[in-house]
């Protein structure tokens, strides 16, 4: 992992039960119920182009090909789940957690991306959102305030009442990366 690009690192480290939870079971023939029942998980979160791409790779079509039509994050994981599969050592450590300081960048250029009117960014930010409010706690007070950034909410008092400071920060680097992204 790293030789990936820092943000696909943060996409795997964010995703790492999922990736770990799909090799795992999927290289126990005995297990496919309960891999099913994972993917049906994930479908009803929305990933049902992810759980495709994984469902074919996990009948055996283990070349990139098979991984056709995912939009980055998706391909990030589905390409994480076919490495574990080929060697396990490349599986990421599922109780490591995504550095804060790497999600600024990403998320400020996905609110970017969604303010300017792009579909594919809109859709992956609204379902990160809705994951991050399904988390509760600090996460959902980070998603509220997702659909403001968007729109143009600059205001740090206000996007940042109510948060702890760890999350606090966080918003604070999205804004100074959403200034910096601007004045350029």
């Amino acid at each position: 992992m790293k030789n990936l690009p820092p943000k696909h690192q943060q996409i795997i480290t964010l995703h790492a039960p999922f990736i770990c939870q799909v090799v795992q079971l999927a290289q126990q023939p005995h297990n496919r119920a309960a891999l099913e029942q994972l993917l049906q998980q994930a479908e009803a979160s929305g990933w049902h182009t992810l759980t495709r791409a994984v469902r074919r790779v996990i009948d055996g079509h283990r070349e990139l090909g098979a991984l056709g039509g995912l939009d980055e994050e998706d391909r990030v994981i589905a390409e994480a789940i076919l490495r574990g599969l080929q060697d396990p050592a490349t599986l990421p450590d599922p109780s490591a957690r995504p550095e804060p300081a790497l999600a600024a960048p990403g998320l400020a250029g996905m609110i970017q991306a969604a303010a300017s009117g792009n579909v594919e960014a809109l859709t992956l930010i609204s379902e990160m959102a809705e994951q991050m409010r399904r988390a509760g706690g600090p996460m959902a007070r980070l998603a509220a305030v997702i659909r403001p950034l968007i729109n143009g909410e600059r205001d740090a008092d206000k996007l940042c009442k109510g948060m702890n400071e760890q999350t606090r920060q966080l918003t604070l680097d999205i804004l100074g990366e959403l200034g910096r992204n601007q004045s350029h």
